[in-house]
């Protein structure tokens, strides 16, 4: 009983932390799928139950990002729809094919992403990828969601690169956007998962409270981080995540 008991708490804290970590630099899956292993789940397992899990992340971040996300309602809803196919194409492809060919490829697109938010910096009145209603900026949402739904790791750092190349606003509001938009990838993967997946209900609870809380938390954070260093400090840890994940891909 008391080892059921720890085990609980101990999703719990790795929800927290992974919650804050999901909406500060946009590695959740770094902190809570290894956790998971840890537990005891199979990697498949573990898989589709952090995605389940990981919608309470972005409940507690929404919640948290409200000032950030005054009159953002239309944006976010024009990239919810991408996001929402992207991830349903990427958990159908999950479940059917195996995880390969995108381990081989997610180090250098987590690489890419990280190195454009490092070196490009923000500038007002500037907007790539044809601004907040082009065309390219709903097509690179949906090829990330379809990333997002399938391997997942680091997809919310590609995501904040993409969004931070088209959206002329500060990059705590990208941020909070991307937070939300990334929440209708992981719902359509999960509701995939939950019919389909291998999910372990009884991790689910306990680490989805822990998420909420920390996606609650994680956006206050992100408001009292001084000038630039929300960008650096999300891109620095997906160029130390794409070194670790080429590493495994390669050796193996």
């Amino acid at each position: 009983m008391l080892g059921v008991f720890t085990e609980v708490l101990g999703l719990v804290a790795v929800g927290v932390a992974a919650g804050v970590v999901s909406t500060v630099v946009s590695l959740a899956s770094i902190v809570s799928y290894p956790a998971l292993l840890a537990f005891g789940l199979p990697p498949l397992t573990a898989n589709v139950t952090n995605t389940i899990a990981l919608l309470f992340t972005g409940m507690g971040a929404a919640a948290g990002s409200r000032p950030e996300l005054v009159g953002q309602g239309p944006l976010i809803r024009r990239l919810g729809v991408a996001t929402a196919l992207g991830g349903a194409v990427g958990a159908a492809l999950l479940l059917v094919t195996p995880a390969r060919a995108f381990e081989v490829i997610a180090p250098w697109l987590i690489a890419a992403a990280s190195l454009l938010l490092l070196l490009r910096e923000p500038r007002p009145g500037q907007a790539g990828l044809g601004g907040e209603n082009g065309r390219p900026l709903r097509a690179a949402v949906f090829g990330v969601s379809i990333y997002t739904g399938y391997f997942g790791a680091a997809g919310g750092i590609i995501m904040l690169a993409v969004l931070a190349t088209a959206l002329d606003r500060s990059l705590a509001r990208v941020n909070a956007v991307k937070n939300v938009v990334a929440a209708f990838a992981n719902a359509v993967a999960a509701v995939g998962f939950a019919f389909f997946g291998p999910v372990d209900w009884g991790a689910v609870a306990p680490l989805g409270a822990g998420f909420l809380l920390g996606g609650r938390l994680g956006p206050m954070i992100v408001r009292r981080m001084p000038g630039q260093s929300l960008r650096i400090l999300a891109a620095v840890c997906g160029l130390a995540v794409a070194a670790k994940l080429g590493y495994d891909a390669y050796q193996s």
